[in-house]
């Protein structure tokens, strides 16, 4: 699946469109990186012959010709994303870090945004004009970080080319994760100027084999009182196994670092994942941790969007439930689901179907669930309130416009309502008991406009700046502001994000609408 966002023609200026599909996963990421077309721009007309004004040398930067500056790096290039090059030039560095710092832990309202939000932060574009960028890509990989998509991060730090120490920092704590810091320690012990951390330099020291020499560098360290208390005990038992196995076990921090985490893990006492931040889930994906721990970790990951729903089944269908009660019954309902799917059995579908749907509203997945059987459900003669939940789970689905047209002429007035923001159209009445729904309807008035505020962003080359405001925006707006809410979507709509639009108002009102089930 290639991601594309169509951008349309703003205030006179012309950015190349594309079909936009569905927002990238963090599965799909690598993928269409690998699979991207080369971009090759054709010179505006043919160079004089050079005649040189002196015999003095000049001085020659030298850079790779595939390695971008760091402010400019990314995995996603225009000709995927559709989104120009100059997606941040006009912004102020200071301005899009004001934006993005928020937006680390408190993640956009539903799905469809977060999905821009992190195409935004994987894109390939030309850092602001006023600044090098590299404040900006430590704000867009720790933004990632956060919300769990360690592996892309790691990725884009790759791309970067020469570390700077605090890029490096960046870049070690994402390798701690993924189990691949071997080769940065061999850059760190080649220049150590790239960290003065000492718990840092010690690791790295053992990576190589130079336990005596860390040693050294930890009872100096210990000596001057540049070791907290914490990792001077942690280190101390790593490097002395006779003395960790002499001693009680460690109490566990509340927010460990990812060294502190894997030095928990090399002296025998490893940490849980589920009550630690969410990148450290990324870590119980292999299953080493079993079964229970492996499922917690892909539905945290699912739920913010950091894997796609095809991983999240294939760890839910990996084994028979081993207990009951709490996610045993969502794993067990999970499982009946798809086996009834399978029978093509209207009336097994059915009873399946209004079991597991409460099971997937609950921890959150809803959208993730839609994605796997909503098209699927779509044909088939359910019963009762299975067949208002097949109708729900289509319109959540990447095939909600083909939902949508089957649903003309239903006498429900929700789904009439849904139905037409789906196919792009102003519903022609709005019902009172479905939320937002006459802030959603305005968005699709015929003289929608975005805010004052945005509209004229994009053509001052800032439309990065303008898409994350109104995610901000539809942030407010879900939280009850209607004015912000309309503005938000009539902002992805003028600058081509009309499928993101339409998602984003389906999930809000469904989500919600779900939620007051509870």
């Amino acid at each position: 699946m290639q991601t594309k966002l169509s951008l349309l023609i703003l205030a006179g200026v012309a950015w190349p469109a594309a079909a936009q599909e569905q927002p990238l996963s963090a599965i799909d990421w690598l993928a269409v990186q690998r699979n991207a077309p080369p971009v090759i721009v054709a010179p505006d007309s043919v160079p004089s012959r050079p005649v040189a004004q002196s015999a003095t040398v000049p001085d020659v930067e030298v850079q790779s010709l595939d390695a971008p500056g760091a402010g400019g790096a990314g995995l996603l290039p225009g000709s995927v994303t559709g989104l120009p090059q100059t997606l941040w030039q006009g912004s102020t560095e200071t301005d899009l870090i004001a934006l993005l710092d928020p937006m680390q832990t408190r993640r956009p309202t539903v799905p469809a945004l977060t999905g821009l939000l992190h195409i935004l932060m994987l894109a390939e574009a030309d850092p602001p004009a006023s600044a090098q960028g590299d404040m900006l890509l430590q704000a867009r990989v720790d933004l990632l970080y956060h919300h769990g998509l360690v592996p892309p991060a790691e990725a884009l730090m790759e791309r970067v080319g020469t570390l700077t120490p605090e890029l490096f920092a960046l870049a070690f704590d994402l390798a701690l994760l993924t189990g691949t810091d071997e080769s940065l320690c061999a850059v760190l012990n080649n220049t150590p100027s790239l960290s003065t951390d000492l718990p840092t330099r010690i690791w790295c020291e053992t990576r190589s084999g130079d336990f005596a020499h860390a040693m050294t560098i930890y009872q100096t360290g210990e000596a001057l009182g540049q070791l907290s208390d914490l990792d001077a005990e942690l280190l101390l038992r790593f490097l002395d196994p006779e003395y960790a196995e002499d001693s009680a076990p460690m109490q566990a921090p509340v927010r460990p670092t990812p060294l502190q985490f894997r030095l928990f893990e090399a002296i025998g006492e490893a940490l849980p994942t589920t009550p630690l931040a969410l990148p450290f889930a990324v870590v119980e994906l292999s299953g080493d941790s079993g079964w229970r721990a492996q499922l917690q970790a892909a539905e945290r990951l699912a739920r913010v969007g950091a894997i796609d729903g095809n991983q999240l089944l294939g760890v839910y269908t990996a084994q028979r439930r081993a207990a009951s009660g709490g996610i045993w019954d969502r794993v067990e309902a999970l499982q009946r689901f798809e086996t009834a799917l399978g029978s093509g059995d209207p009336a097994a579908i059915s009873t399946a179907l209004e079991q597991v749907w409460p099971q997937m509203r609950a921890a959150g997945l809803l959208v993730p669930f839609s994605n796997l059987f909503g098209a699927q459900l779509q044909d088939l003669q359910l019963s009762g309130r299975a067949q208002d939940i097949a109708s729900l789970s289509g319109l959540l689905s990447e095939g909600y416009e083909e939902t949508a047209r089957a649903l003309t002429g239903t006498g429900d007035a929700r789904l009439a309502f849904l139905a037409a923001l789906a196919q792009g159209q102003r519903p022609q009445s709005t019902p009172s008991n479905l939320p937002h729904a006459a802030a959603l309807s305005a968005a699709w008035a015929e003289t929608a406009q975005p805010p004052a505020d945005i509209a004229p962003l994009p053509a001052q080359n800032r439309l990065g700046e303008a898409l994350l405001m109104a995610v901000q925006k539809f942030d407010t707006g879900a939280a009850g502001s209607d004015a912000d809410l309309t503005g938000a979507l009539r902002s992805l709509r003028a600058f081509g994000l009309e499928d993101t639009a339409r998602r984003a108002a389906l999930q809000l009102a469904i989500l919600d609408m779900e939620g007051a089930r509870r």
